[in-house]
Parts: C-alpha cells; sequence; structure tokens
C-alpha cells in the first residue's frame, strides 16, 4: 500500500484528502507544519508528498528543495498561490505536480495515481542508447558515459518521451500530456522549467545542449545520434 504524506496546516483539507486518499487504497501520514514535515519524510519514507506552500515552520519551498538535494520522491504541491511565476518556482526546484487551490479532491487523487504510475517500472524491459546516455524503461534508470544521472518521474518520462523519437518536435502540450497524463491542467510554459532542469541533469554542458534541442516557435526534440 503506497503511503503518502501531506504536509499541509488546514486541518479540513487534510481531513478531506485523507479520507479521499484511503478510500483509494492509500496509507496516508499528515503534518501541520513544514519542519515537521520534513522530518516525517525522512523518517517515513513515504511513496509521494502533497505539499502546502504557505506553512509554519518553514515554508513549502524550502521544504521541496530539502526534499529534492537527498531524493527523488514525487511532490505534488498544494497551494493557495495561483501566480505562475509561483508554480514556475516550484517546478523550477524540482516538483512533479501543481495543483491551485480551490480544488476537487477527485482531481488530487487521480493525479497521485497518475504520477505514482509513472514513477513505478515498466513490465517490458527496453533501453534507449544515444550518444553516450542511456535510458532503461524498465528500472527508470538513467546513465551517462556509465555514470548514474538522478531523475524525477516527470523528468523520467520527459526524456523517455524525446528520446523514443529522436528528431521529432514536440510542442509543450505534447510533453506535458506525456509527462504530466490528461489530468494535468496549468501552463504549458511549465514545462521550459522541467526542461531545464533535465538539461542541468544530463547536458555535459547546459549552455550548448548536444541533446535535448530547442526548436524555435514550437517546443523541443532530442537530437538524432550523429
Amino acid at each position: 500500500m503506497p503511503t503518502i504524506l501531506i504536509i499541509e496546516d488546514e486541518p479540513e483539507l487534510v481531513k478531506v484528502l485523507r479520507s479521499y486518499l484511503e478510500q483509494a487504497g492509500f496509507s496516508v501520514i499528515s503534518a501541520a507544519r513544514g519542519d515537521a514535515g520534513l522530518a516525517s519524510w525522512e523518517s517515513r519514507k513515504p511513496d509521494l508528498v502533497i505539499l502546502d506552500l504557505n506553512l509554519p515552520g518553514m515554508d513549502g519551498l524550502d521544504v521541496a528543495r530539502q526534499i529534492r538535494r537527498k531524493a527523488n520522491t514525487p511532490i505534488i504541491i498544494l497551494t493557495a498561490r495561483v501566480e505562475e511565476a509561483d508554480e514556475l518556482i516550484g517546478l523550477e526546484i524540482g516538483a512533479d505536480d501543481y495543483i491551485p487551490k480551490p480544488f476537487s479532491p477527485r482531481v488530487v487523487v487521480a493525479r497521485v495515481r497518475a504520477l505514482l504510475r509513472r514513477s513505478e517500472p515498466g513490465t517490458v524491459a527496453k533501453i534507449l542508447r544515444i550518444a553516450g546516455l542511456e535510458i532503461d524503461l524498465d528500472s527508470h534508470t538513467v546513465t551517462r558515459d556509465g555514470m548514474l544521472i538522478d531523475l524525477t518521474p516527470t523528468e523520467f518520462n520527459l526524456l523517455a518521451t524525446m528520446a523514443g523519437q529522436p528528431g521529432r518536435a514536440f510542442n509543450r502540450l505534447q510533453l506535458l500530456e506525456a509527462s504530466q497524463g490528461t489530468t494535468y491542467e496549468g501552463y504549458e510554459r511549465t514545462i521550459d522549467a522541467h526542461i531545464k532542469n533535465l538539461r542541468a541533469k544530463i547536458e555535459p554542458d547546459p549552455r550548448n545542449p548536444q541533446y535535448i534541442e530547442t526548436v524555435f516557435g514550437i517546443g523541443y526534440r532530442f537530437a538524432r545520434a550523429s
């Protein structure tokens, strides 16, 4: 049974989310402060974190940064901050999804399920090898020249989508749907934040990318092997 950690200081909201998630078959733990939530994450090792941004004790963005420095646990940001800039900041520090308040609890459950599915290894082994980069679709691992690269589930799915069809130009909406699923609602430009993070991890020189190319006016593509 996957364990979901909710870090949220509104008791009624936690109660509602807990009820829906437990009915969906998840185990739920919660914390009402950012620092307490980070401690729970470190001790309980949940499968996914639902994280508010406006928290006592430690800001949600700081909690996300601390988690991302140590692991690739899927993170869904749940917040009343609705500005595009806030969403981009959350995604740039490694969050996988962003749901503004108010929201439907059923949408949250759907996002949790989708994100956990993307985090699971596939059932058919397949490896993509392109110019020193090796993408194992079965184990959800990526290496460059033999060195393991840690990616979030969203980053891995973006990379696998593009690398699976080298040379094809994907627009931002196509990449959002491939990485987040059809339940995703948000700004198409948020894909730029994920691409920036991905380039920082896989490119020898992110300022001169050799794997992920920008297609101006459209989106991005994975370069064909030369």
